[in-house]
């Protein structure tokens, strides 16, 4: 769970693997690996103090107080996943549209105003949230909130900034995918894992489809989905609930909830009966990789009870340089530079457990398919160790002793946990619920997914030489030595 393929945040996108599947915004699941074992259990993790307002905004403090310093985090229950039929990445196309001009905030000047009083901001957009957020002094937190809340409701988009605005769009698709063959792949092992849920369509969005997006496209939506009713307010730092609550009641509160807002229903994926194989070669390819993905469940997709095996059986895996498959293919069989397994059990819908391999130079991508498979065959036939999972939960408790440190990553999991719809006991119990995980389990759940016909392989190689006209008269010749030039004729 710690190596979850993400891409680092950029200012108006959170890209990931494939699919929807790859964004940070997957961070939760990645976070809650850093998050267990802090402290007692019955203790919680964070433990946060969250009131409703009556509006339906839930807000949620963790208070940090060594240093004078505060994140605000908004996170809105919509993602790419909910754009429309046609309309691939018009979530990601609002997002860079909120940094655009209110009624009373010029356009241009929300990152300005930010900057000026010494903060920093931004946003992501996975395929279920989008999140905006800002960094600053405490003594700045009154005009954080109200900056953050006007374009709420208040935003503006015009014809204009909107027509600008997707050509900045259309150039990050251009350079993070389409100049990208790695990134190109991805997006075709995404369709392939996902036969009919959204999952299936970058977040950014297909090209075709960006170049109609429209200003009324953002405004039907921004009106539809961002309201106070669907969407969590986190603040973290330097801060007390009683606070934050009286600023949250003037300029959160006096928001109309949007009665249209409903829970969201997704598509769901039917049977998988074949194993899937993606190949994309390109000169552009200079470091060839395997990929294997296998549909999985997650805690509120599917067969949930094995989310949790799931967790333990990633950090088993590919946890780090003292994984199985690190020793395995790397320190052992030298085949392989590095490996890793990958596994988003926050997801709202159905996700990936996946491996990522780069071969050693002159090492097939064929010999480091046999020898995953061969460790996947082991793990299906015979499961882990208890030592294997007394050190992998070990690591997970390790880690966590410095993530209540982090500004960001407390809030982070918090909002995300609560936009997919699960209770703040998700993540204070989450250490108890680790920890609780058994061998069986893991084995149960290593054979429930790791199926070929749940599987999709993907292979990233450089491209063949061109062929010559006449290579395939040569190729039939009788072949001999050629000292001079050391090839056969």
């Amino acid at each position: 769970m710690a190596d979850i393929r993400v891409n680092t945040l950029a200012s108006g996108h959170c890209p990931r693997r494939y699919g929807a599947l790859r964004a940070i915004c997957l961070l939760a699941a990645m976070a809650l690996a850093f998050f267990a074992g802090v402290g007692e259990a019955k203790a919680g993790v964070f433990n946060p103090k969250t009131f409703t307002l009556p509006n339906g905004m839930q807000v949620v403090v963790l208070e940090n107080h060594r240093l004078p310093v505060v994140r605000q985090m908004v996170f809105y229950r919509v993602g790419a996943a909910d754009d429309p039929p046609g309309k691939s990445g018009l979530a990601h196309f609002l997002e860079h549209l909120m940094f655009k001009g209110t009624k009373s905030i010029p356009p241009g000047q929300f990152s300005r105003i930010v900057a000026r009083n010494g903060g920093r901001d931004n946003a992501f957009t996975s395929a279920d949230v989008t999140a905006y957020f800002q960094t600053f002094s405490k003594d700045r937190l009154e005009l954080m909130m109200r900056i953050e809340s006007d374009r709420m409701t208040n935003l503006v988009i015009t014809e204009k900034e909107a027509v600008s605005e997707i050509q900045v769009v259309i150039e990050e698709r251009r350079t993070r995918t389409d100049n990208r063959p790695s990134s190109q792949l991805d997006e075709h092992i995404g369709t392939a894992l996902f036969m009919n849920h959204p999952y299936r369509i970058p977040i950014i969005g297909w090209m075709h489809e960006l170049r109609t997006l429209t200003a009324d496209d953002a405004r039907a939506f921004y009106k539809r989905h961002y309201a106070p009713n669907n969407a969590i307010l986190v603040l973290t730092g330097d801060v007390t609930v009683d606070e934050v609550r009286p600023l949250a009641e003037k300029y959160y509160g006096v928001i109309p909830a949007n009665p249209a807002i409903a829970p969201r229903v997704r598509l769901q994926e039917p049977p998988q009966r074949a194993a899937r194989r993606v190949a994309m070669r390109s000169d552009r390819v200079r470091e060839p990789r395997l990929t294997r993905d296998y549909l999985a469940p997650t805690h509120l997709s599917g067969e949930t009870k094995h989310a949790y095996p799931l967790e333990v059986l990633q950090a088993i895996l590919g946890g780090g340089a003292s994984s199985r498959l690190y020793r395995a293919l790397v320190v052992e069989q030298k085949l392989a530079l590095g490996i890793g397994a990958s596994y988003d059990s926050g997801s709202f819908g159905p996700t990936a457990f996946g491996f990522v391999a780069r071969p050693r130079d002159g090492v097939a991508l064929e010999r480091i398919e046999a020898a995953l498979d061969a460790e996947i065959s082991r793990i299906v036939a015979d499961g882990v160790t208890d030592e294997e999972i007394a050190i992998a939960k070990k690591r997970m408790v390790d880690a966590a002793i410095f993530a209540r440190d982090s500004l960001r990553q407390g809030a982070t999991v918090i909002g995300l946990t609560l936009a997919s719809g699960r209770p703040l006991s998700d993540v204070e119990e989450w250490p108890e619920r680790i920890q609780a995980v058994t061998r069986q389990q893991i084995l149960e759940a290593a054979r429930y997914i790791l199926k070929p016909e749940r599987s999709v392989t993907g292979l990233l190689l450089p491209d063949a030489p061109a062929a010559r006209p006449d290579d395939d008269r040569k190729r039939e010749r009788p072949r001999t030595s050629n000292t001079s030039s050391g090839e056969s004729r």
